[in-house]
């Protein structure tokens, strides 16, 4: 994935790059449905094998391009590991106890977040126009788990730890935010997913869950979750982190909430009604009105 100053002037990379992402996504959370083993292990095991292969595919590019780096961006690349190590702690967990729209919905909450914590740390202007399309698209989104909430084996429990995952999100978008306009996309990922596997491996540890001897099914979903949702879905947004506003990547990922709705929806069989259809709408338009804002934004700075 080549990267270019002039994609700001190009949307037709991001309107392939951000959706191909998204897609991808939208199945991280049918996938673990379907994994026995515990939550941290298969969060363990997708950056792992996320890492491994960027390592076997760019490690010269890697090593070298590391040389150069600094304490400025090697020492927020590992915060970075941090918050996407335990962003996938409490929401792959959060899968256990609640539904997969409730789930979703609850962790891409983080444009509110974002756009707060940009306004402060980044300097990042936030119009009011900006800031209502997001609160519609986050509405919208709530809409589409609404007929969800409530149902799970524990239902509060699991979109509390969603909620935590979100809050992880949107640290991890704002430090790759300011990292990513001095780090290439192969290195940085490959220094936070590398962080976040080693973390997740030793949180699995910990808590004494074992690291081996899954079934062949559960180590295919490993490696599905780290091609698909990892490497073409997480990539995606870390590219984007480069040329676009943290709050306006952050807006883009409320598309997954109705992609793994309706995954859920034919796959599981979980039918979150006519709120999806109602919800998705907003969620839409909400993103729509984000992306003509912000173009607004960049055509009058």
């Amino acid at each position: 994935m080549s990267e270019t100053r002039s994609s700001l002037s190009n949307p037709l990379r991001a309107a392939i790059v951000l959706p191909a992402g998204l897609a991808a996504m939208s199945f991280a959370s049918i996938l673990i449905r379907f994994c026995d083993a515990p939550p941290l292990v298969i969060a363990a095991y997708r950056l792992t094998l996320a890492t491994s292969i960027l390592l076997l595919l760019a490690l010269p590019t890697t090593l070298r391009e590391s040389r150069r780096l600094t304490r400025k961006e090697i020492f927020p690349s590992m915060g970075a590991g941090l918050f996407l190590c335990f962003h996938f702690a409490f929401w792959i967990t959060s899968l256990k106890y609640t539904t997969v729209a409730s789930s979703v919905i609850f962790v891409t909450t983080n444009p509110i977040f974002v756009a707060i914590a940009s306004a402060f740390i980044l300097g990042e202007k936030i119009s009011p126009a900006l800031f209502l399309s997001i609160l519609l698209a986050v509405v919208g989104g709530m809409v589409i788990g609404w007929g969800d909430l409530g149902k799970g084996q524990d239902p509060v429990y699991g979109d509390f730890l969603s909620l935590l995952g979100a809050v992880m999100a949107s640290g991890l978008l704002l430090v790759g935010r300011r990292v990513r306009q001095k780090v290439s996309l192969t290195t940085y990922i490959t220094h936070v997913y590398g962080v976040a596997a080693v973390s997740l491996v030793l949180l699995a540890f910990l808590n004494g869950d074992a690291l081996f001897g899954h079934s062949p099914k559960d180590y295919l979903l490993f490696l599905l979750l780290a091609v698909g949702p990892q490497l073409i879905g997480h990539s995606s947004l870390n590219w984007a982190l480069r040329f676009f506003p943290a709050t306006l990547v952050a807006v883009f990922i409320l598309g997954e909430p109705i992609g793994a709705a309706l995954l859920a929806y034919f796959i599981l069989g979980e039918s979150p009604g006519v709120g999806l259809l109602v919800g998705g709408a907003m969620v839409l338009l909400g993103i729509y009105l984000s992306v003509r804002q912000e173009r607004r934004l960049g055509k009058n700075s």
